[in-house]
């Protein structure tokens, strides 16, 4: 991460995005056994920078822009198969967390099967998720994507042909409906992240597979909230029934209504925010089995725009102590830092 911060420095990215909050050896420090990798692409209508290069303006270029970054991703699990690995099925994932069971300890050494003595560290899972269905021409199509490794849908990034969504409302469309009927049959894991609020909500009502709110905050605890971005009570509720996880995200924009980066400092907001999120959903589900954290460190915001403690992922691991400052156990602590995800994808990955 270091690295990349003075590769970066006074560059677009950094002006645009922020500084990145990721790297391997952060990663290994915030002991990230599996993450969410996304696929991304935005709507032409949305494009903010004329450097931006994952732009579509119809669901043939999504199609395109989606299925390079899948082989991006697998090209990286081929040249590094001892840092990254693809976890597609309840198999793999028990095996990939078996070896961090077995190998504990800050300086684990792992042989890479091409590369002996690797490096210091254990692989990082890959879960593959899609934000923004527009890249599936066809629902047929479901087929190959899922046999190409995809796990994780999310209709909405924006409103796509099947739903509303942020900044843009509206309900589930037919033709969202379904997908959703076909998204079943695989069993796809269903994020109604980004969804507007009536599009999730029927959505959760309607979907026969599992559903997960993977990265978003409370908007009861954001009054005046200026757009459709954050999860209600009513959404919450029906992702918990469903028995889904809601993860929320350490970003200032979502934990302080009017925060910007450009007029606003970052001691303003501190992970005692972002823990009243966390500790919003835990008390609206009457446990600890509903909260995870989806930081959406891989998004459009970095350092300057994050809590006034964090400095990078590996910084997740001041969490447990303020949790356990509120009332939680060290299972409670246990589910909300990973444990409700992968019991999930135990659950429901093939």
């Amino acid at each position: 991460m270091v690295e990349t911060r003075q590769l970066e420095a006074g560059s677009k990215t950094v002006v645009q995005n922020g500084d990145t909050m990721l790297g391997w050896h952060e990663a290994q420090l915030a002991k990230l056994a599996v993450v969410f990798a996304t696929l991304f692409a935005a709507p032409s209508r949305w494009r903010n920078y004329q450097s931006e290069s994952q732009i579509y303006s119809s669901p043939a270029e999504a199609n395109r822009l989606y299925r390079g970054q899948l082989d991006c991703y697998h090209r990286l699990f081929d040249a590094h198969p001892g840092h990254f690995k693809i976890i597609v099925s309840r198999k793999e994932l028990e095996e990939h967390l078996k070896s961090w069971e077995e190998l504990p300890g800050e300086n684990r050494k792992f042989v890479d099967s091409q590369h002996e003595n690797a490096g210091d560290g254990l692989p990082l899972g890959l879960v593959i998720l899609m934000e923004g269905a527009d890249g599936i021409r066809d629902l047929d199509e479901l087929a190959d994507w899922h046999a190409q490794g995809l796990r994780i849908i999310g209709p909405a990034w924006v409103a796509t042909r099947f739903t509303g969504g942020w900044r843009e409302p509206g309900p589930l469309t037919q033709e969202g409906r379904e997908l959703l009927k076909a998204m079943a049959n695989f069993n796809f894991i269903l994020d109604v992240s980004h969804m507007d609020e009536q599009a999730a909500v029927q959505a959760v009502d309607v979907y026969g597979g599992p559903v997960v709110a993977t990265h978003g905050n409370c908007l009861s605890l954001l009054h005046n909230y200026p757009t459709n971005r954050q999860f209600s009570d009513r959404l919450i509720q029906g992702v918990v029934a469903r028995d889904g996880v809601v993860g929320l995200v350490p970003y200032n924009i979502f934990l302080k209504v009017g925060w910007t980066r450009e007029g606003s400092r970052r001691d303003e907001v501190h992970l005692s925010d972002y823990i009243n999120h966390i500790d919003y959903v835990c008390q609206l589900a009457g446990d600890s089995l509903h909260a995870g954290i989806g930081t959406d460190f891989d998004g459009g915001f970095g350092l300057q725009s994050t809590p006034m403690e964090l400095n990078s992922i590996a910084d997740l691991q001041l969490l447990p102590a303020l949790l356990s400052e509120r009332g939680y156990t060290a299972l409670d602590i246990s589910n909300i830092l990973g444990g409700n995800w992968l019991s999930r994808l135990k659950k429901e990955l093939p």
